[in-house]
């Protein structure tokens, strides 16, 4: 049998307030455990909230952005539920007037078909504290700094087929609200968490299959990896004859496994009921267009923009100009380095690479545009070879704020262009190479072009890899065509 798989995504993001949604408290991260948790934010006997003007311009604008229908008029509800992290009992969210309406974001798969993903509303709510089950022996700890730090969560359409799809649409709504400012999308510390709703049906059933929900993915590989599991899970299950239950899952991306955590709640179970302490809030049209003159550029924009004036291909602009903080330190490296195509491979290649390799976001790029892009100026005018710009690049990687010149003369990496030096190195290499000359010039043009990496390899190494090897290959063409 053939099935297939719908996925929707609800996407809690923390958005960049500098206090808290009902309360003055700070936001700032890194603060010592409950430090930053007042009366208002505990729910503390006589305390009113009042709510963040602030949150409700960045979800004003997250609404335009997205295309969506902006609420003139939104109320809070209590969702009550008693876990130890929520120390009011109850959570205060929005449910039948969400700020935000129907909208959608519009998404490029790999074969380059366009796809359209519906979002169905986005609301603004409180989040809850964090539970510590580590170094407790036993026992958890609760920090409350947590506790009324702003959120929108961004609830989509179930118009996903794969988890492909998934990754694409999350990595665009990632580029949006950063690009936005109103998130700043670090996931490894919650700023961006995605729940991900799944279910399978045969394929060309309209009905949709019993669906799951597995919380709290903090990252695209490991939202893929569950999806991709959870949709095996399911068939499996269907292919035996159980039926899958509705209920909410856990996923562990270091184990790559996934576990139940309750069956699924629905919204009577909370016993909804509007807030009495908060009055409806009513939005004009002034905020709205103040907010619509305040939105800055956005990826799709941005995309159009790099192949315009740098011209970059669609793929590497697509690439760069998605990720708020990437298009930020690519112009900073085409700003001192000059060679957009060269600060594009740059990042998109070393950088990102590395990036991935140390699992490390691009916040915390330890390189910066200046310094890269004083290495693609030394690459640019013949000062470093390709090897020799790598071995500066892992410098400045572990090096604060080191000097590409600096560092290029401690290290004696200044490529050899003199053609004088090269030819000499040219003889001596192909004094030891006959039957590798005879090879070359009894060959075809074709296999000739193969058989000159063979030389170029024993020249690299006798130049200690400063050798410039575009005139290397000049030289060698030159004495090997006589």
């Amino acid at each position: 049998m053939q099935w297939e798989t719908v996925i929707g995504l609800e996407i809690h993001a923390q958005l960049a307030t500098m206090t808290k949604i009902f309360s003055g408290t700070s936001t700032a991260y890194g603060a010592e455990p409950n430090t930053q948790a007042s009366a208002v934010d505990l729910a503390m006997p006589g305390t009113l909230p009042v709510a963040n003007e602030q949150a409700f311009r960045y979800a004003v604008m997250f609404g335009l952005a997205v295309d969506a229908e902006i609420a003139r008029r939104s109320v809070f509800e209590r969702k009550n539920y008693f876990y130890p992290d929520l120390p009011k009992g109850y959570q205060t969210t929005q449910l039948e007037k969400p700020i935000v309406g129907p909208g959608h974001v519009d998404i490029e798969l790999e074969d380059g078909t366009k796809k359209r993903v519906r979002i169905h509303h986005a609301h603004l709510e409180e989040d809850a504290g964090k539970s510590l089950h580590e170094d407790y022996h036993g026992m958890t700890g609760i920090d409350l700094n947590r506790a009324g730090t702003p959120l929108i969560e961004i609830v989509t359409e179930p118009d996903m087929r794969t988890a492909e799809e998934a990754v694409i649409f999350a990595r665009k709504l990632h580029g949006i609200v950063t690009s936005l400012g109103i998130c700043d999308g670090d996931m490894s510390q919650g700023s961006m968490r995605f729940d991900v709703n799944v279910s399978v049906r045969p394929a060309g059933q309209e009905a949709f299959g019993t669906r799951t929900e597995t919380k709290n993915l903090n990252s695209f590989r490991f939202m893929e990896q569950c999806i991709h599991q959870e949709v095996e899970r399911q068939i499996d299950l269907l292919m035996d004859g159980v039926a899958i239950i509705q209920e909410t899952r856990l996923y562990d991306g270091e184990s790559n496994r996934s576990r139940s955590m309750r069956t699924k709640e629905e919204a009577n179970d909370y016993r909804y009921f509007p807030c009495p302490d908060l009055l409806p809030v009513v939005i004009d049209e002034d905020f709205i267009e103040d907010a619509r003159r305040k939105l800055p550029e956005l990826p799709d924009a941005r995309k159009k923009r790099f192949q315009a004036e740098y011209g970059l291909s669609e793929y590497d602009a697509s690439q760069l100009s998605n990720n708020a903080q990437m298009a930020w330190l690519f112009e900073e490296t085409v700003r001192h380095g000059k060679d957009a195509k060269l600060a594009a491979n740059w990042l998109l290649g070393e950088l990102s690479a590395r990036l991935n390799s140390e699992d490390r976001n691009i916040l915390d790029c330890p390189v910066t545009g200046a310094q890269l892009g004083a290495l693609i100026l030394r690459i640019s005018d013949g000062t470093l070879s390709s090897t020799g710009a790598r071995k500066i690049f892992d410098a400045l990687w572990v090096s604060d704020d080191a000097s590409v010149d600096a560092l290029i003369e401690a290290k004696g990496l200044t490529q050899v262009s003199d053609t004088a030096a090269l030819e000499r190195i040219v003889d001596d290499v192909l004094a030891n190479m006959g039957d590798q000359i005879a090879q070359y010039q009894e060959a075809d043009e074709k296999k000739r072009k193969k058989l000159m990496g063979g030389f170029m390899g024993p020249l690299m190494k006798a130049s200690n890899g400063q050798g410039n090897p575009k005139l290397f290959n000049e030289i060698l063409r030159k004495k090997l065509d006589q």
